[in-house]
Formats: structure tokens, C-alpha cells, sequence
């Protein structure tokens, strides 16, 4: 159905990396969510008016606020899209996030909303009328919540959106709860026993949960979190996939939006190589990673010893002693300078971000053991911390 759709409204709808065709992508989810919300509002509360039961009606006035919901998702995209501004030289992307976060807050609103209406039918029940064209109404509504949810799934995976995918918990939320809802009026139908505010109870908590859970989706990125493992991983490839590099390390991505990265990182490059040489190849990384990521870089260069004895081997036992530290520890930039009295060992330490050791304890065992390698080594040590 998704392809059905973006075929016939969205022109290069299979260029989902492009601004314009994710926004059109955006548009079209929210205008769908509006109509099929809208209808199902109005037939749960026909349904919910004929019963008289509160969670029926309930339900209805959820799928009432879904529709709010997805105008600002519709909204959010189209604001996402605008173009770098003075003020905004980065983008909007990030207004897709803020979108997703507002989607949160207002499932966990009617949640809360929910759970109050229903402890007062617990403490206060109202006799429920029995309809077979409830019943089709509610299964009718489950159904459409299910594609609705399948839909706007299959379109975070595909755009990478925190804000669709805020949409299609909500979704999977409206259908468990308009599930919930039925199993109450068919068993209040058949044992006698109301069991509304306790069903209208249950669907609240669930809606609540889906709500925090959608919220912890789209804060995330707002804070900054790590970049996905296949695309570190890819990063990497490309960039010591060229001559001259020796490794990488220090890389940092800076998420301004779906389709809006930045991202810095260190080279090793042989201390062999001339700088115009390997200011050439760094230059050719950042090409190809705006022309085939659309990501902006900014590369330092490192230069690495390669052919020094004495660094080689110091280098190997520092090394030794790093892995004693812990699995999680590893170090770069390492390199000697030899003055007359003594001759200073450089290096990063990276380490994890939980560890039973303070960085001044770090610091101070590897200096100790570097000391008793040679008492003419004195340690410049830096602790880093991962950003990946």
C-alpha cells in the first residue's frame, strides 16, 4: 500500500535520502492519518453513544487527538524541510524530532486522561448496552489501526524517522486498547459481570507506556546519542579504504536532522608521507563521503611513526599494558619526542565511560609502568571517551 500510494503521490518517491521526497513522505502519512482517525472517531462514537460504555467512547476521543497528532506530524515535516537559514545554518531537520516528542506528550495526556474517566467508572459503573454493530465498528477499528501502524512502521524504517515512528506506537497502542475494549463488551455481554473501567484501566496504563516509550525515542537524539554501529563501521571502511591511512579514530557525528550529519574524525597517516600528500587524500575522503553520504566532514590528520625502532617497540609494550587495563581500553596518537635528559611518551588513552578507575588513577599506573620500562620515559597522557 505504501508503494501504491508514494507511486502515485510522490514524484522520485524511491529517493528517500532526498529533503523534498521524505517531506512528501511526511505529508502523505499525515493527511492519511487524519482522514482514517477522523472516521474512526466519528463511527466509535456512534458506537460508544448506542452502548453507553466509557471506554468505547474513550477510544473514540483518542483517535479524535490521533488526528491532532498527525497534523503535527504533517506539520513537523514541513517545517524539517525548510532550507539553512542565518539564523539556522544547519537546518530544521531537528523539528522532525521536536514533532515526534510533541506526539508523545499527547498519547501520554490521554492516557492519563483515560486512567481518571476509568477509576470513576470502577468506583461508579454504568450499565452497558449490548449491539452487534458495536462489535463490527470495534473490529472494523482494529483492523484499520493495524494497517495504520504496519504503514507508518514500514516508513520509519524506511525514511530512518523518530517522529513516524512515535506515530506507529501510538497506532499499535490505539489497537491494542480498541482490542481491550472489545474483549470488555463481549464479556460484559456474556457473564453479566461490567468489567469497563477495569478493561478502560488496563488500556490507559498500556497507552502510557507506549507514550514514554515513543517519548525516550525522539529525546534521545535531541540530546545526542551515538551514531548506529553499520554506519561507523561503513564510515571507517571508506576512509581506510584509501592508501596512506593507517587508521581511524576520534570520530564524532553531529545529528542536525534526518539526512543533516556532520561529522569529524582523526586519520593515522604515515609520518613518511609528505603534507601535500596526504592533505590530497584527506581532501578525496571528504568528497566522496558529501557526494555518497551527503555528509559534511572534517578530518584531522595524525601522523604515525612507521619506521622508528624505538617508537615501534615502545609502542608494542604500551600497548601490552593498555590491555591490562581492561578489554575496553585502547589508545592512539602515540608518538616520542627525545630531548637531551629524558624523552616525553604522547599518547590518548580511550576508556569506557564506566570503569572502577578515576582518570588521575589511569594516569598515574601507566605512568608508573612506563617508568619502569626506562627511567628517562616521562608519560603526557589525555583520557578520551567514546562518542560512538
Amino acid at each position: 500500500m505504501i508503494t501504491f500510494l508514494a507511486k502515485h503521490f510522490i514524484r522520485n518517491y524511491q529517493n528517500t535520502s532526498n529533503p523534498e521526497v521524505r517531506e512528501q513522505y511526511g505529508q502523505l502519512s499525515g493527511i492519511v492519518g487524519i482522514v482514517l482517525n477522523l472516521c474512526l472517531f466519528l463511527g466509535k462514537l456512534t458506537a460508544g453513544l448506542m452502548s453507553g460504555a466509557i471506554s468505547i467512547l474513550a477510544d473514540a476521543f483518542n483517535n479524535l487527538s490521533d488526528a491532532g497528532s498527525s497534523i503535527i506530524t504533517l506539520i513537523g515535516f514541513r517545517l524539517s524541510s525548510q532550507k539553512p537559514d542565518s539564523e539556522h545554518p544547519f537546518g530544521h531537520g531537528r523539528i522532525e524530532y521536536i514533532s515526534g516528542l510533541i506526539v508523545s506528550m499527547l498519547i501520554i495526556l490521554m492516557g492519563f486522561e483515560l486512567l481518571k474517566t476509568s477509576a470513576g467508572k470502577i468506583l461508579h459503573p454504568d450499565e452497558m448496552v449490548f449491539r452487534s454493530v458495536v462489535v463490527v465498528i470495534l473490529i472494523c477499528s482494529i483492523l484499520v489501526k493495524l494497517y495504520m501502524y504496519l504503514y507508518n512502521h514500514q516508513l520509519q524504517i524506511k525514511l530512518d524517522s523518530v517522529a513516524l515512528g512515535s506515530t506507529a506506537a501510538d497506532s499499535l497502542s490505539d489497537c491494542c486498547a480498541t482490542a481491550a475494549v472489545l474483549f470488555s463488551t463481549l464479556f460484559t455481554h456474556i457473564t453479566g459481570v461490567n468489567i469497563d473501567g477495569w478493561c478502560g484501566l488496563a488500556v490507559s496504563l498500556f497507552i502510557i507506556k507506549s507514550g514514554i516509550g515513543a517519548a525516550v525515542n525522539t529525546i534521545n537524539p535531541l540530546l545526542g546519542q551515538p551514531p548506529k554501529k553499520e554506519f561507523v563501521d561503513e564510515i571507517c571502511r571508506v576512509v581506510t579504504s584509501y592508501d596512506g591511512i593507517l587508521g581511524v579514530h576520534d570520530l564524532v557525528v553531529h545529528d542536525y536532522g534526518p539526512g543533516r550529519r556532520m561529522l569529524s574524525l582523526h586519520a593515522e597517516v604515515p609520518d613518511t608521507a609528505t603534507i601535500s600528500q596526504a592533505h590530497d587524500t584527506i581532501d578525496n575522503i571528504e568528497l566522496r563521503l558529501k557526494r555518497e553520504y551527503g555528509i559534511d566532514a572534517v578530518i584531522h590528520m595524525d601522523p604515525i611513526s612507521v619506521n622508528d625502532p624505538e617508537t615501534n617497540a615502545l609502542r608494542e609494550k604500551v600497548a601490552a599494558l593498555i590491555r591490562g587495563l581492561g578489554q575496553d581500553y585502547s589508545f592512539h596518537d602515540f608518538r616520542i619526542v627525545k630531548g637531551r635528559s629524558h624523552t616525553n611518551v604522547i599518547f590518548d588513552v580511550l576508556a569506557p565511560y564506566e570503569n572502577a578507575m578515576t582518570d588521575e588513577e589511569i594516569i598515574a599506573k601507566l605512568k608508573s609502568e612506563i617508568h619502569q620500562i626506562s627511567p628517562h620515559y616521562r608519560c603526557i597522557i589525555n583520557i578520551d571517551r567514546k562518542y560512538i
